[in-house]
């Protein structure tokens, strides 16, 4: 497939992803092995929370990802303790209670300060990026926080991007997808945005996934790369 051609000018708009993009998992590490669930856990079950949501997706149905999550986290849980149920609500919890990466903040300001339109769209609820942002004391500099509860289908069925577009009444190729998951970038540019991989842990891209237009290490360098773009 070809993808479309991008116009010469910057992005007015930038799509930020949520989970693990913005907000930091790292503490649910340390939450799964309290509960005796072996190193590595907490990164198996939010793969294995896409996974099934991605599979739900392709075959016509709309999972709701608290659910989801907790029906995953059950089931590597159990084996560990007893009360699996009550183990898997706190992971839930926890996950509801994140913080934010330490480069969000800063670099959320600097696009702000770039007069970019900062909208966010996850596969998860729109409360928990509501909350999320408004601890970090950044709910301000986000136009819209969208949801593919509100889409067609998750991420990265090319629907949700165009949602996501069509809600903030641009063409797609004016979007600029953040994410830090290859999947995502992946299915942003085949809906036609642009897309920028988030790549902390510098790591290689996957050469299965279409290429994303930029790679920055944090959300301060991916500002630094628009404004030079805006120069």
């Amino acid at each position: 497939m070809t993808t479309p051609a991008q116009p010469d000018h910057g992005p007015t708009v930038v799509v930020f992803d949520v989970n693990e993009t913005l907000s930091d998992l790292a503490p649910l590490r340390d939450t799964f092995t309290t509960f005796g669930a072996p190193d590595g856990t907490a990164d198996t079950w939010f793969a294995a929370t896409l996974r099934d949501g991605f599979a739900l997706t392709v075959t016509g149905t709309k999972p709701s990802f608290a659910d989801l999550a907790t029906d995953v986290a059950r089931g590597l849980l159990a084996p560990h303790i007893h009360d699996a149920d009550a183990a898997a609500e706190e992971i839930v919890r926890g996950f509801r209670n994140l913080s934010v990466h330490p480069d969000v903040v800063e670099g959320i300001d600097d696009l702000h300060t770039l007069h970019l339109r900062l909208v966010t769209l996850s596969n998860g609820a729109t409360s928990v990026a509501d909350d999320l942002l408004a601890r970090a004391g950044i709910r301000d500099r986000f136009e819209r926080l969208l949801s593919v509860d509100d889409a067609p289908r998750w991420k990265p069925a090319v629907d949700a991007y165009r949602y996501a577009a069509d809600v903030c009444g641009v063409p797609i190729e004016d979007c600029l997808l953040a994410a830090s998951h290859p999947w995502d970038l992946h299915g942003a540019t085949r809906a036609g945005m642009r897309t920028a991989w988030v790549n902390g842990a510098d790591r290689p891209y996957p050469r299965c996934f279409d290429q994303p237009d930029l790679e920055v290490e944090s959300l301060v360098d991916l500002a630094a790369q628009l404004g030079a773009v805006a120069a």
